[in-house]
């Protein structure tokens, strides 16, 4: 079996190894912080590696994640006294399959600002119609989730989603979709002429990316008892994923991740002490990220590790 194509590969085994240390960290930490502080993480983790997942091949920039997110919390709060855990998780795959189909089949037509300003759009559109359905059908706003599920439990559950966010990642990039989708994101047109069916290509990742989403959001929901529209699809979530997934790479497997981890430090520091004005410094890390490193920090770092390795081979000739 070619070696990096095999499961067992160094690379593999040495992410995994560090899943298996991340899942161990809430037994050997007892720190009601730093458990809050790594669900953060590992919520963004999560929904940072999904975006990438469609956005990064594709070079679409979606703002649609709080729309599947919202969806997938909203699920678990209607169903949650009437279905178990794992039916509960079932039927908010399924509504964000479903969403996210017509979404697709209805949109991934468009591109560049217009595909950027639709998701956007629906994502307030989404938000829009359940505070419409709360207010005039249920005569209620928000609504309580109460299920008996620990910090603990949503921690490893989170980090399950991201292992197989990044499982999924790893096996769509040496297969044939995978490759389809990096020819239509260099560009659509050549694409279409070499036989790819881009709508399928597109719809399908649209669809995978967008379940991760719908997930993250259900496993999430039992952590804040009370939900509401305004908490579940807010737009800063959006962005928050767009600027991490930028930041690290959106072009490499775990560049989401390098964006997250910093990122998530920052915009808590951001939000605990300056509250009124975080979607201010949100737009500024965002204009400071998209000009210094439009590429992201791992594409920044490859290229100093390729030309001081060039500047190596350089120097040896010489002397040589």
């Amino acid at each position: 079996m070619n070696r990096q194509t095999s499961v067992f590969s160094p690379g593999f085994s040495a992410v995994a190894l560090i899943l298996v240390v991340v899942a161990a960290l809430p037994l050997l930490v007892d720190s009601d912080y730093f458990l809050s502080y790594t669900i953060n993480v590992l919520q963004y983790g999560a929904l940072a590696t999904a975006w990438a997942m469609f956005s990064g091949p594709t070079r679409y920039i979606s703002l649609a994640t709080t729309a599947f997110f919202g969806i997938g919390a909203y699920t678990v709060a209607v169903l949650s006294e009437s279905l178990p855990w794992a039916g509960v998780l079932l039927v908010a795959m399924v509504v964000g399959i479903v969403l996210a189909l017509i979404v697709g089949l209805s949109t991934l037509r468009l591109s560049g600002v217009h595909f950027v300003i639709f998701t956007f759009g629906l994502a307030e559109l989404v938000r829009q119609l359940v505070t419409w359905y709360e207010v005039n059908i249920t005569k209620s706003i928000g609504r309580y989730i109460f299920l008996d599920i620990t910090q603990e439990q949503i921690y490893w559950q989170l980090l399950a989603l991201l292992s197989l966010a990044l499982l999924f990642g790893w096996l769509i990039r040496r297969s044939r979709l995978g490759l389809a989708l990096r020819v239509i994101g260099e560009d659509e047109l050549v694409a279409r002429h070499l036989g790819v069916n881009t709508t399928r290509a597109k719809v399908l990742l649209f669809v995978i990316s967008a379940t991760f989403m719908t997930l993250v959001g259900a496993v999430m929901s039992p952590r804040w008892t009370y939900i509401d529209p305004a908490i579940v699809f807010n737009p800063i979530v959006s962005f928050q994923v767009l600027i991490m997934s930028l930041l690290g790479g959106a072009g490499h497997l775990l560049g989401p991740l390098a964006g997250v981890i910093p990122l998530t430090a920052l915009f808590e520091v951001l939000s605990a002490n300056f509250p009124n004005h975080f979607a201010l410094l949100l737009g500024v890390t965002f204009l400071v990220i998209v000009y210094f490193v439009p590429n992201g920090v791992l594409e920044l770092v490859r290229g100093w590790l390729r030309a001081s390795k060039n500047k190596g081979q350089g120097g040896h000739h010489e002397s040589s």
